[in-house]
């Protein structure tokens, strides 16, 4: 815009734009018109305001102000009928009880049966190897076969020993004849130093007499040592007769041939090293030994020989063979720790016989024990405990002390009495003194004169195969 228009009053400017009108300056000669420019239209447009603008910004600021309070309002009471709910919700659950299943304690027990496995073991057991060399020449006993004390099971051709033996005896035969000559020589030796000592003094000398003497003292030993030369060859004589005696495999004691390694023709080597082959093992199974390796936690009620059990084999259904505890180890195996014991049975018909399965059942008085199942032991790192639901609904953990572990059953010393109601497989979650809602179930433990700890652990829990309800673990301890 030129200087001449900034001088002209907005109102004048605004009116004679409007009009059309020409516009003269206050000073100067006539104005000339103006024509209106497009930058003089503009100017006026963006200048002149409507006296309702102001008005409407107001009520537009204050509607906007509302929805936005409206909105605030909403949203606090959304928010405030959440929290409502959820302390409600969580009110609710908090008066609600959770439900635990519970057994009562089984107590005052007497004499108990422990049934473990066992195995049958040969009252002796040998096996036989040669003593010479040589090959088989022939057998006479196989497997399963009864044999004697001293019978014959086998011969062995030993063409090389019989060689030794008459070697032997021919040299025997040389030493005796040098004894002989020997004996002939101290006899002459003998006369010749008597005649030469008994001469009258002056007839020989004394060189000459000692001579004599000295050629007869030579002659006692030379005849001494033919005698020790002829023992020795009887001692040679001897050794290989008795080893003759080996050619005959004969048995050591009256059993039972249970594998038999030779046949006719084979080479047998002397000796029972790593490299040489038994010829037979045989055993004698009357009477029959039954080995049991009993838990350390009952080791101490069979530690006494004479305790009663009973012997069963699946094999043989219906019988029952009765026995006493003839011996223990009197040492835990620290690998298994398991107490060996030994039973002796007479097994006068043969029916068992050695490498057995068998079931073992032992008589356990068990006084002052409480009986509980194994899914209500909790395994915790200040040591074992049980949850107690009392009468009122609260629970208890109560520390115990496990005198035997049975598999399905505990029995416990110590930290509940009769009566006592224990929660089975109780949550983590539950902590000491909650209030809960017993369930009492009606599986209890096994009644005396029935419980079997036989049955083999159960198997370790692999994917997606949940753990044996005996073992249970929480944030304290994990069994």
């Amino acid at each position: 815009m030129s200087a001449r228009h900034s001088q002209i009053p907005p109102e004048e400017l605004g009116a004679s734009a409007a009009t059309g009108s020409h516009v003269v300056g206050r000073k100067g000669p006539a104005a000339q018109p103006l024509a209106p420019t497009h930058g003089s239209a503009v100017g006026s447009a963006s200048t002149e305001f409507s006296q309702q603008t102001g008005s409407k910004l107001r009520r537009f600021a204050l509607v906007v102000a509302g929805v936005l309070l409206v909105g605030f309002a909403v949203v606090y009471l959304v928010k405030w009928y959440e929290r409502y709910e959820l302390a409600a919700t969580s009110a609710a659950d908090a008066s609600h009880r959770a439900v635990v299943s519970v057994v009562p304690v089984h107590g005052g027990i007497g004499a108990q049966s422990l049934t473990l496995p066992g195995e049958t073991a040969a009252w002796y057991e040998s096996v036989i190897y040669a003593r010479v060399n040589g090959y088989v020449g022939k057998w006479y006993s196989d497997i399963g076969d009864h044999v004697r004390q001293g019978q014959t099971l086998a011969t062995i051709e030993t063409p090389e020993l019989d060689a030794q033996l008459v070697a032997t005896r021919a040299q025997l035969n040389v030493a005796e004849a040098q004894v002989r000559v020997r004996q002939a020589e101290a006899a002459l030796a003998t006369t010749t130093y008597e005649r030469w000592r008994d001469s009258p003094k002056g007839v020989v000398s004394e060189q000459e007499r000692e001579e004599k003497k000295a050629a007869f003292d030579s002659a006692e030993a030379a005849l001494n040592a033919a005698r020790a030369q002829v023992a020795l060859n009887q001692a040679d004589v001897d050794k290989y007769v008795a080893m003759t005696e080996f050619k005959h495999v004969t048995a050591p004691y009256d059993g039972t041939i249970v594998e038999r390694r030779i046949d006719i023709g084979n080479l047998v080597t002397a000796g029972s090293t790593a490299s040489t082959s038994p010829l037979y093992r045989m055993s004698q199974d009357r009477p029959i030994r039954v080995f049991i390796d009993v838990p350390q936690a009952t080791a101490g009620d069979v530690m006494k020989p004479g305790a009663p059990v009973q012997i069963r084999a699946t094999n043989l259904s219906g019988r029952i063979f009765t026995g006493t505890v003839t011996r223990t180890s009197q040492a835990i195996n620290p690998q298994a720790r398991t107490l060996k014991v030994e039973v002796d049975l007479p097994n006068r018909d043969g029916a068992l016989v050695p490498g057995m399965y068998v079931d073992v059942a032992f008589q356990l008085q068990n006084a002052n024990l409480f009986q509980v199942p194994a899914a209500a032991m909790i395994f915790r790192s200040s040591g074992p405990q049980v949850a107690v639901v009392e009468p009122d609904g609260h629970v208890r953990f109560r520390k115990v002390t496990i005198v035997r572990d049975e598999g399905n059953v505990i029995d416990l010393g110590s930290g509940v009495v009769s009566g006592d109601k224990v929660a089975l497989n109780i949550s983590s979650q539950i902590a000491d003194g909650d209030l809960v809602a017993a369930n009492e179930t009606p599986s209890a433990p096994a009644p005396a004169g029935v419980t079997s700890a036989a049955t083999t652990p159960a198997p370790a829990a692999g994917p997606g195969v949940a753990p044996s309800p005996a073992v249970r673990s929480d944030s304290k301890g994990v069994r």
